[in-house]
């Protein structure tokens, strides 16, 4: 039996046409797996409750500022210490930078006094009352947070900065990023308020995204900033824009400072040094360097890296 070529190709042909709407099927079938997986998480995600118990009812309209942490030890895992036993005090109106590590517990810190998570002993009193006496609301609407990593919706500048708050007007917006020195370069751009600066803030440079944070923060007039690595991902020329910015919002606020760059801290009326979640020096930065410890030996360390 003698096959043709015709045939040969039309046998072909019908394999393909066979086995294509398979192949589809199977590729139908394996996108409908990950949808169902995404939406589990998502759904999870929704579906999980708040580990904060918000039953303070104290919601004061103004307050003070002064922090003191006693005997408060921490961990996101139980009896994995991330902090052990940390007692300091920060006095209305004063300048605390946090010094140490990666991991030294810096950053949990700052985490515990916005009451993002719930220490395991000890406590922490803002203006002399323990802060699960606040609402939640009203503790974090005095703490103005600025992070190392700004994030920007792909939005106006001006809902970046309110987050969709109606209380908020471009007026007290306009005074905040003037205050901080950002309204020349907002008022330059296209639309000025209006401009759209699209997914991270894709369209702006990493100095202008910290100051839009700088504004966010600051348009609800908090009596305490925390700045966490706000200088670490910016050159040195955006770097004295910006700290002539973190000077005017320190101006009259307990301010908390982590940093570093040591650099960016030797003002600071106290600096905290931290090693594996222990409070191990404090003083100020003359102070410090006298001691010849461990924030002597960071400086030195330092000082070598810049020279070479």
């Amino acid at each position: 039996m003698e096959l043709q070529v015709g045939v040969l190709i039309s046998f072909i042909m019908y394999l393909q046409l066979f086995f294509r709407p398979i192949r589809m099927i199977a590729d139908r079938y394996n996108t409908l797996q990950l949808g169902v997986v995404s939406s589990s998480r998502i759904f999870k995600l929704l579906d999980s409750q708040e580990h904060i118990a918000d039953e303070g009812s104290f919601a004061p309209a103004k307050i003070r500022g002064e922090i003191q942490l006693r005997k408060v030890w921490f961990a996101y895992n139980e009896e994995e210490w991330v902090l052990k036993n940390i007692d300091f005090k920060v006095a209305s109106g004063q300048t605390v930078a946090l010094v140490g590590a990666t991991g030294a517990g810096k950053s949990s810190i700052i985490n515990l006094i916005s009451r993002f998570y719930e220490i395991n002993k000890g406590e922490i009193l803002l203006d002399g009352r323990t802060i699960q006496d606040y609402s939640l609301g009203n503790l974090r609407k005095h703490i103005g947070v600025v992070l190392q990593d700004v994030f920007l919706f792909s939005d106006t500048i001006y809902y970046n900065i309110t987050l969709g708050n109606p209380d908020i007007s471009r007026e007290q917006v306009l005074a905040a990023a003037e205050l901080v020195g950002a309204r020349k370069f907002i008022e330059r751009l296209p639309g000025g308020l209006d401009y759209n600066v699209m997914e991270r803030g894709a369209t702006l440079s990493v100095g202008q995204r910290q100051l839009i944070s700088f504004v966010r923060a600051m348009v609800y007039n908090p009596a305490v900033i925390i700045l966490d690595e706000a200088t670490s991902s910016v050159d040195t020329e955006t770097e004295e824009l910006i700290q002539s910015a973190i000077e005017k919002m320190m101006q009259g606020r307990t301010s908390i400072v982590i940093a570093h760059r040591l650099s960016t801290i030797q003002k600071a009326d106290r600096i905290l040094v931290l090693h594996q979640g222990e409070l191990k020096e404090s003083g100020t930065h003359e102070e410090l360097l006298q001691q010849q410890g461990y924030y002597a030996n960071l400086h030195q360390m330092q000082l070598k890296s810049v020279a070479i």
